[in-house]
């Protein structure tokens, strides 16, 4: 396989809230929340406004914006695809979307033993 996979996508209805909310609020940044207060959901902040740990994973971007991880959740998910979608509901409280009446949602897949021989060769896993 040559081309590496998206470690992180975002569905169509992702893309647009992203848009909108790219519009409103100017550019952002993804972070995968790993539990506490929010669970295990996708936080949205304007550019900046979230402060990046230095071991931190950036697994690609999303609508031109940066997403990233913790190590020790990359630990969990490096064999998969992270695919964000949105879903009716009210997200979480430090989330961009959250007041909006739509979600960020993480949906997942497990990448092809393909798949994850090219990104452990591109050194991403």
């Amino acid at each position: 396989m040559s081309d590496l996979p998206e470690q992180v996508t975002a569905t169509p209805a992702a893309l647009s809230l992203i848009d909108e909310l790219k519009a409103a609020h100017g550019p952002l940044m993804f972070y995968q929340s790993g539990g506490c207060c929010e669970g295990s959901a996708p936080m949205c902040f304007p550019e900046g406004e979230f402060r990046i740990g230095s071991r931190d994973v950036k697994v690609g971007e999303i609508g031109g914006s940066p997403f990233y991880i913790s190590p020790q959740q990359f630990e969990y998910w490096k064999h998969t695809q992270i695919i964000i979608d949105v879903v009716p509901g009210f997200g979480a409280a430090f989330s961009l979307e959250g007041p909006g009446g739509l979600q960020f949602l993480t949906r997942s897949r497990v990448f092809t033993d393909d798949e994850i021989g090219a990104l452990r060769n591109a050194g991403r896993i």
